[in-house]
């Protein structure tokens, strides 16, 4: 996959339009709040709370790495290697940010930044991420026909990729195949090796969202 790191400029100003969104955000629902006294003013310090640490978490992670300020400006943040962002990678660049903003202004993050061949500021380096160009929409993999399965623990990146691979080229594989990898998987994954196939799918089905 070819991937176009973007530049300073153009991710300054896909800032600029969600801090802008932010800020109105802010603003609409403190003004409204204030219609109920001393729990206005708790409730507008959640939802100050919420925007300035969820937002771009996400948008990030629920919106194929694009917040509005980057789809904006046709910019996406991914893993080094391209995949998706998760989570944890997407929670880790944004607590970074407040590091990025020192001493004023994004300085730091700024000349990070200009110094790095790939345009990546603090959060970018720690979380193994990078904003890239995305000249079209990332195409949504075709998986086979299953109920979305929630495990009840924490995978691995690794993990979820081979969920992913698996149940997207089941197409290409014959069923003895497609059994012999999800047999594999059941151990890591916790379930019943007689079942492993449409647990896979299930869970793939999970890590990728509604569609």
């Amino acid at each position: 996959m070819l991937l176009r790191p973007a530049g300073l400029v153009s991710r300054a100003l896909a800032f600029g339009i969600d801090f802008a969104i932010r800020a109105a955000l802010i603003g609409v629902f403190f003004v409204l709040l204030q219609l109920f006294d001393k729990l206005g003013m708790g409730l507008a310090a959640l939802v100050f709370f919420l925007l300035n640490w969820w937002y771009m978490v996400l948008f990030e992670v629920l919106n194929q790495g694009r917040t509005p300020g980057k789809r904006l400006l046709g910019l996406r943040v991914v893993h080094d290697d391209g995949t998706p962002i998760d989570w944890s990678s997407s929670l880790i660049r944004n607590l970074l940010r407040f590091v990025d903003m020192l001493p004023l202004g994004y300085g730091l993050g700024a000349i990070t930044c200009l110094n790095h061949p790939l345009f990546k500021r603090l959060g970018d380096l720690a979380a193994g991420t990078l904003v890239i160009y995305s000249d079209r929409p990332v195409a949504r993999p075709t998986l086979p026909q299953a109920e979305p399965v929630m495990v009840p623990f924490a995978l691995h990146l690794d993990e979820q990729r081979a969920v992913l691979g698996l149940a997207e080229r089941q197409g290409e594989l014959s069923s003895a195949r497609t059994q012999e990898l999800a047999a594999i998987l059941a151990e890591p994954l916790r379930i019943p090796a007689d079942t492993a196939v449409a647990h896979v799918n299930g869970i793939a089905h999970n890590l990728l969202g509604p569609t």
